[in-house]
């Protein structure tokens, strides 16, 4: 029986390591045909838009990402809300430093003292939106970093297409990159966005004919698609906030478009109790919102299969050559998202971390599956169905 349950181990990591070689060529061509679209020229648009921005303390370079907002060349009209819940919050006096900065810009600070769900940031959101000239808003976390054109190429995806019987955009998201903050598990989460995370979106938008979620970097919608899908109230209580708006507006008849603009998010120094506590926190929620896909990542985790499967083969010539090409292969894709689609600098430094973080990533994709409780600023909540429940301690 011993020699049995071998075999068989062996036989499956062999077939899990083949599949995973099979993701890694298919994401691939995802990104290649990313980056064809890429090329394409967009029309110019000019809407007003509405910028809306939820904040509650202060993050790493937080002024910094404001101030690349304020430097658009976007030729249209458009202001920054942001939304705190009390005025004793250590963020108010970023958002005073930038209005002094950038005299020139609508910049308003609103007070939004209402806790409407378990979902803070989203009621200050439905606050924020009261007050939005524009017919266009665009909510991204408050550590966003952006450049000088993105509102104008998020804006030209809202051009009508040139199908008359598609359906018009509601929704337009962005992939984004990681900025590291000097410890190993803050590098880690880095290089998982850039050599992982943004892969699968890439091949989701392949298989699954476009995009049919929200990103958080980048959520640009128009009221019309935003009333039609329910609004933000129904999402206080949501935890995938940005998945979950996108899902909403997709069902209502409009399009996800996926901008061609990547932008930037900043990672925490974490500790590691605070990285396993995010990362987790990250599985349950895929996991939660999109089932099927998430049991699918098995086939994302190759590399750590062919490093198994020389293990159970007893370093067989098969599984050595196996593990070798899968390495590769796992190198090309992390170079050509990382590196070249998400132009992230700090993937090539440190490619030799990626067994490490793959051996983590799954890791964290079994846990996923272990309960449905994740650790959120610091409260424990219960997951189900992508609402939040808070559990008494």
């Amino acid at each position: 029986m011993p020699h049995a349950l071998a075999q068989a181990v062996e036989i499956a990591t062999t077939a899990l390591t083949v599949a995973g070689m099979g993701y890694f060529l298919a994401a691939l061509v995802a990104a290649w045909i990313f980056l064809r679209e890429r090329r394409r020229r967009h029309a110019a648009l000019a809407p007003g838009v509405s910028i809306l921005k939820s904040l509650k303390g202060l993050d790493p370079g937080m002024l910094a990402a404001f101030r690349s907002h304020c430097r658009q060349t976007y030729t249209g009209e458009y202001e920054l809300l942001f939304g705190v819940a009390t005025l004793d919050d250590p963020a108010v006096a970023a958002v005073h430093a930038l209005q002094a900065e950038f005299p020139e810009r609508s910049i308003r600070l609103v007070e939004c003292p209402e806790r409407l769900g378990a979902n803070g940031k989203v009621s200050t959101l439905v606050q924020l939106e009261r007050h939005a000239r524009y017919n266009i808003l665009l909510i991204n976390d408050s550590d966003i970093t952006v450049s000088p054109r993105y509102l104008e190429r998020v804006m030209a995806c809202f051009a009508p297409a040139a199908d008359a019987q598609a359906k018009p955009v509601g929704m337009v998201t962005a992939l984004y990159r990681g900025r590291a903050h000097g410890t190993l598990p803050s590098l880690l989460e880095s290089l998982g966005i850039a050599t992982d995370f943004q892969s699968g979106v890439l091949l989701s938008k392949v298989i699954e004919g476009g995009l049919h979620y929200g990103l958080g970097s980048t959520l640009a919608v128009t009221r019309p698609a935003l009333e039609a899908s329910g609004g933000l109230l129904p999402l206080v209580d949501q935890l995938a906030d940005d998945h979950e708006l996108g899902v909403r507006i997709d069902h209502a008849g409009y399009r996800v478009a996926l901008c061609t603009e990547v932008v930037e998010t900043s990672v925490p120094a974490y500790r590691w109790q605070g990285f396993v506590d995010h990362q987790v926190r990250w599985a349950r929620t895929v996991r939660d919102a999109r089932p099927g896909g998430y049991a699918g990542l098995i086939f994302t985790h190759g590399l750590v299969w062919a490093l198994l499967n020389v293990v159970a083969s007893g370093v067989s010539p098969l599984s050595v050559w196996l593990l070798g090409l899968s390495f590769f292969l796992r190198l090309t894709l992390a170079m050509a998202v990382g590196a070249h689609v998400l132009s992230d600098r700090q993937v090539l430094p440190w490619l030799w971390l990626l067994p490490l973080r793959d051996a983590v990533a799954m890791g964290i994709w079994i846990a996923g599956f272990a309960a449905d409780t994740i650790v959120w600023r610091g409260e424990r909540f219960a997951l189900k169905h992508g609402r939040l429940s808070r559990i008494q301690q």
